[in-house]
């Protein structure tokens, strides 16, 4: 993996206030003390318990709208007197609840010093800890406590709702590379092209290996899943992780008896996710806080805040199974059709070709990544191995070959004879130029196609001789359709790189002919 160095900021001391800024510049329910680097909601009920939450920056914006967030720097926590601006910030009647450790434990103890008649008006929750290693926290606990207390509890029950989920959340991360903190040096790592890191923590930290969530492992076990983005991901990745985990839980039996929350909580850059399980209460048993449905409730409650994503509040499906179904060609009674004079030596053809187009594959997407958009060659790959192929050459192909298909039945002829062959190839690119303004010379694929067909009529040998020169000639070509018209044309030039699609043509034909 090759770690992000390049980054979009002003300088790296000010990123985290601008960030900061531009947070609440479209989150307009956020206010921010730039001072202390506080963001807490701008318009307060104060008669309900206030939630503070933080630690050290680059986690934007998982912290911020669950009342009042303290952003220490990258990765480092907040001072003790930043945190006791918060808690003058959202100061109320009913009482704060708080997170962190160390400074926000010093900030809770020196508010109880300068007002002591509010001492017990201020909670601090410590992470669940594991032997002598300090947990993590999580939103789930922000959600839930946030929830609990716009109900109107008090501080008391809004502090045991947090220990209780705090106390019963396990996450797990797994991480391509670790993340880049802007401003400093790149940061040298081991990793090969097929490592990946599990366990490791938000700021680089390794794993550990046990876990302290209490799961019976008997099929009784219920959770709520929530998938989250280091950072990196993608969401086209991350929603085959969600569906992935899935499979996982309903293999071990264990229900997700929530919606699987997808959530965004930036952590800088680094190429991974985590997945936190929390087990959710069954029933109301003697010491359990909250039944089944109101923990559910609270977790739905709606929520105007910029790093809750939104879920569907239903309960997912389990063992889902799709099952497409293949279609299969019809023929109508007494249809002419021309066949090849040797079908087992044909359909040995058709299979090379497929073959040599998945090997050609990473050769295909090098140059699509130059001269394109970097799918052809695994556009090309599905057209050998599924039953569909998409993009813009899935379409070329299918008009093509249906149109092939078409001429070939028409023909009087029972067997497929190299005349049969050419006429029924120039009728497909007559039908395939109806629905294309590429003509050759145009940097496409219908330059080899055009150039086989044409040479046809002198054999084989000589058809893929064409098709070769005509694909290899796009290397020094302008571009006059598909992708490679929107690429400088000086740079395709210069990397002297072939189009991917005309290259594929050159890869089947060459097949064809072996």
């Amino acid at each position: 993996m090759v770690v992000q160095s390049k980054h979009f900021l002003n300088t790296a001391p000010s990123l985290v206030l601008d960030s900061l800024e531009g947070l609440c510049a479209i989150n307009t329910q956020l206010a921010l003390d730039p001072i202390h680097r506080v963001v807490y909601l701008a318009d307060q009920d104060r008669s309900k318990v206030a939630l503070l939450c933080g630690g050290g920056s680059g986690h934007e914006p998982s912290h911020s709208g669950f009342v009042a967030a303290v952003c220490g720097h990258i990765f480092a926590s907040p001072s003790a007197g930043q945190v006791r601006r918060a808690v003058d910030l959202i100061d109320n009647k009913r009482g704060n609840y708080t997170g962190d450790v160390l400074n926000f434990g010093l900030a809770k103890e020196e508010y109880a010093a300068r007002y002591p008649d509010k001492a017990d008006r201020v909670k601090f929750v410590i992470e669940k800890t594991q032997g002598s290693i300090v947990g993590r926290r999580c939103c789930l606990v922000y959600k839930i406590a946030g929830a609990l207390a716009q109900t109107g509890a008090s501080v008391d029950e809004v502090y045991d709702i947090a220990q209780y989920v705090s106390s019963r959340l396990g996450t797990i991360g797994v991480g391509l590379d670790h993340c880049h903190v802007p401003g400093t040096a790149i940061p040298i790592h081991i990793w090969v092209r097929y490592e990946l890191e599990i366990g490791l923590g938000i700021h680089n930290e390794s794993g550990h290996q046990r876990s302290f969530v209490p799961f019976k492992n008997d099929g009784t076990d219920r959770v709520v899943l929530l998938v989250n983005n280091l950072g990196g991901l993608s969401e086209l990745e991350l929603g085959g992780v969600v569906a992935e985990v899935r499979r996982a839980l309903d293999k071990s039996g264990i229900k997700n008896h929530a919606p699987a929350f997808w959530l965004f909580h930036g952590y800088l850059n680094m190429p991974g996710f985590s997945i936190t399980m929390p087990p959710s209460p069954r029933r109301k048993r003697h010491g359990e806080l909250q039944p089944l449905i109101s923990f559910l409730s609270l977790l739905d409650d709606s929520i105007n805040t910029p790093g809750w994503k939104w879920s569907s509040r239903s309960v997912p499906s389990h063992h889902l199974s799709f099952r497409p179904s293949r279609l299969q060609p019809t023929r109508r009674p007494g249809q002419p059709h021309s066949k090849p004079p040797d079908v087992d030596q044909f359909n040995s053809a058709i299979e090379r070709a497929c073959r040599a187009l998945i090997i050609a594959e990473p050769e295909i997407t090098r140059m699509d990544n130059i001269a394109g958009d970097g799918d052809c060659g695994l556009t090309l790959k599905d057209g050998a191995t599924e039953d569909a192929m998409g993009g813009t050459s899935g379409a070329l192909y299918s008009i093509f070959f249906s149109a092939l298909a078409q001429a070939l039945a028409k023909s009087s002829s029972s067997i497929a004879t190299q005349e049969v062959w050419c006429t029924a190839l120039e009728a497909a690119l007559g039908r395939l130029y109806t629905y294309t303004r590429a003509r050759p010379p145009s940097r496409t694929l219908v330059d080899p196609l055009t150039a086989f067909i044409g040479a046809l009529s002198s054999g084989l040998a000589a058809a893929v001789k064409a098709a070769r020169e005509a694909a290899e000639g796009t290397k020094d070509m302008e571009a006059k359709a598909g992708r490679s018209a929107y690429i400088d044309s000086t740079k395709l030039k210069a990397e002297r790189v072939a189009d991917p699609g005309a290259w594929g043509v050159k890869v089947v034909v060459e097949a064809l002919a072996q």
